[in-house]
């Protein structure tokens, strides 16, 4: 197997910068609602190609308030109309699903997008996939960590024989297709879990941290521990990433004024189901500050927070999640055009300079 290129996934002197969307679907009960949402995903992932934004990241959800459970699917769509933008997930939801067809998928997206596929490998925030696929939340930690272990091994793309407890055993097995680069790359995303940093060092994929709340400088730690743990095993060092969300307008008020009521109401009716009080505007502006996890505001704002972001973890990787809750899809489009015309390149000075 050919030594894969991880640079292509961005370094900490070059780091790629990308946006992830759940396809975020209005509540007012309206039957269209998730067709039209994910043709507007198509559409901000075809103008954040065209403007020059390196990576997409759709996440994957099984629940009304988000439209995309088949983030492949989607991704092979837009791969037929984009050229250079990578395509990924943020993430899919490996326990609940079969990780040999994961790798079919992805290697077959890989070779109609010509090399531009990956995968982000999460054990799931939201729950709902398990009781739809007939699993019990009592093997939440199992089901990952076996499912892991095999899709590492399907990565060789040699004959695989693995045995475990979720799945019948393979003995010499090959899966198809395969990819010209030898894999398909794949990211363990966490959220600030030790054990699960460890085991993206253990299997020598790259670290996607998701930071939705606190600050990103909460995370050095984490990202430390990667770093000595891929060390201790005579790793090199492999991309760290970081996701969070936010929204740009053309100034920070604007910006502002334009993200909170969705915020607000999608973090108060989530807090509702996890028993949170309702998310308030002095939360929004302490998240919305110079170091917190919400990257919200005119360009240069979001550019700088993100430059500083980058040096405070190592970086190889941003992705910003531009889409919350209702938030309309005139004000997304035009939150894509401006990361990727006057962010993206902005970030690129500001690092260069570090």
């Amino acid at each position: 197997m050919p030594d894969f290129d991880f640079s292509v996934l961005g370094t900490r002197e070059h780091p790629t910068l990308g946006l992830d969307t759940f396809g975020d679907a209005p509540l007012d009960g309206a039957p269209g609602n998730h067709p039209q949402t994910l043709r507007e995903v198509v559409a901000e992932a075809v103008l954040a190609d065209r403007v020059g934004v390196d990576y997409i990241g759709l996440g994957e959800h099984h629940r009304p308030d988000y439209a995309i459970s088949a983030p492949d699917v989607v991704l092979a769509a837009i791969a037929g109309q984009t050229e250079r933008i990578r395509l990924g997930t943020g993430v899919t939801v490996l326990s609940s699903d079969d990780p040999i067809r994961v790798y079919q998928r992805f290697a077959t997206l890989d070779a109609v997008s010509s090399g531009r596929a990956e995968v982000q490998l999460g054990r799931g925030s939201f729950v709902e996939s398990f009781g739809l696929f007939g699993l019990e939340l009592s093997d939440y930690d199992r089901l990952f960590a076996e499912k892991v272990d095999l899709f590492a091994a399907l990565q060789r793309e040699e004959p695989v024989t693995w045995e475990g407890t979720v799945r019948p055993p393979l003995v010499d097995q090959r899966v198809y297709p395969t990819t010209a680069a030898g894999r398909v790359p794949a990211w363990i995303g966490v959220g600030g879990t030790p054990q699960s940093v460890v085991r993206a060092a253990q299997y020598g994929m790259p670290l996607m941290l998701a930071v939705i709340g606190g600050s990103p400088a909460a995370f050095v730690q984490l990202a430390d521990l990667y770093r000595e743990a891929l060390a201790r095993m005579e790793l090199p060092e492999l991309p760290i990433g970081m996701h969070s969300p936010g929204h740009v307008a053309a100034t920070d008020d604007e910006a502002r004024e334009q993200l909170y009521p969705h915020q607000a109401e999608l973090y108060t009716r989530l807090g509702r189901e996890r028993g949170w009080p309702p998310y308030s505007r002095l939360q929004f502006e302490q998240a919305a500050s110079a170091q917190g996890a919400l990257f919200v505001g005119a360009p240069e704002t979001v550019a700088q927070k993100i430059a500083w972001a980058a040096r405070t973890l190592g970086l190889s990787r941003f992705q910003l999640k531009y889409s919350v809750g209702s938030l309309p899809h005139e004000q997304r489009l035009e939150s894509v055009r401006l990361y990727g015309e006057e962010v993206v390149p902005r970030v690129r000075e500001l690092l260069s300079g570090s």
